[in-house]
């Protein structure tokens, strides 16, 4: 049984996607239906840069999501019988390319929602009004030190990734608390570079501006299960996907709830579809049952051959693992 994941922020790097935008006709194609839906070129941003306007949280969002959908176009151009998935994910922002993949959001319409999520979650905090840090702890430590780090101001954890590593977000002071008592009592703390404090309660103004902007999208049922960040669970209603993806701006992702959901259900491969190796080394992390192929350029697509069993088609959907 297979999971076609999709990354998230901080997976962007210059130069991704342009293999599969050279060698792949339908990756190209959805390069160009990015760039016509934005009026601006996402496509010389991710080949080019610079990366200091890659960084830029309204300008990575749909950069990646064109990079994930049109890696998997790519895949399945390569290997025209693959079969579909039990279940598609995506950590945080690469929710929206699960929800493409699955069929559940055309693809315009999730690169615009994403780059006007971008802007919304930027604009929601002042610059350093916020900031986040990965703990290297259990969930007991770093809620413990959230909690006597706060001192009335906002600080809870953002992202559970994996066993002991979970981000916190909130008041740019009380992180920085939080990392003080950490490293007293000889916690692995790193603080990230981040623009804003993201999945957090000082979202909210931008979980707002997302319910408007959604309330007008057609979203479908989507062919597959998405297992959404918000509960770590699966979905196939439309208004409850709705629903999440409001909650999910100012809430926690539980990618690693997600990750263990998938591998009690037998699932035993997944595919990483986009830029990046993030969630292949998360899963390791999480469950070992489950053997991951990160695809995002043209030798991946090769490796692929291997994965599947052999011929990259009718052992494609398997769920043996290897």
């Amino acid at each position: 049984m297979i999971a076609w994941l999709f990354p998230g922020q901080g997976a962007q790097t210059v130069g991704m996607g342009e293999e599969l935008f050279e060698s792949s006709r339908p990756a190209r194609a959805v390069f160009e239906r990015a760039d016509a839906a934005l009026e601006w070129s996402v496509s010389k941003l991710c080949f080019e840069g610079p990366p200091e306007a890659l960084q830029l949280t309204a300008n990575t969002q749909p950069a990646l999501v064109t990079v994930s959908i049109a890696a998997l176009e790519a895949l399945k151009e390569a290997f025209p019988d693959l079969d579909g998935p039990a279940f598609v994910a995506g950590h945080s922002l690469g929710e929206y390319s699960a929800l493409v993949a699955a069929g559940a959001l055309d693809f315009e319409d999730a690169v615009r929602l994403v780059h006007l999520r971008g802007q919304a979650m930027q604009e929601a905090v002042p610059t350093g009004v916020g900031s986040m840090a990965a703990i290297m702890a259990d969930d007991a430590t770093v809620r413990a030190l959230c909690s006597e780090a706060a001192q009335g101001e906002v600080l809870a954890p953002a992202n559970y990734n994996a066993p002991g590593q979970t981000v916190i977000a909130g008041h740019a002071a009380a992180v920085a608390r939080a990392t003080e008592l950490a490293q007293a009592r000889k916690v692995k703390v790193m603080a990230l570079k981040v623009s804003a404090p993201f999945h957090c309660s000082l979202m909210q103004p931008a979980a707002d501006r997302m319910r408007l902007a959604l309330a007008g999208i057609s979203i479908r049922p989507p062919r597959w299960p998405v297992v959404a960040n918000v509960t770590g669970e699966p979905t196939t209603v439309p208004d409850q996907i709705r629903e999440l993806l409001v909650r999910q701006v100012d809430g926690c992702v539980r990618w690693e709830q997600s990750v263990r959901w998938m591998a009690d259900q037998g699932v035993t491969q997944a595919l990483e579809i986009g830029s990046g190796r993030v969630l292949s080394g998360l899963v390791k992390r999480i469950d070992r049952r489950i053997s991951v192929l990160s695809v995002g350029d043209v030798e991946a697509l090769e490796e692929a051959k291997a994965f599947f069993g052999g011929d990259g088609c009718e052992s494609a959907g398997r769920s043996e693992p290897r």
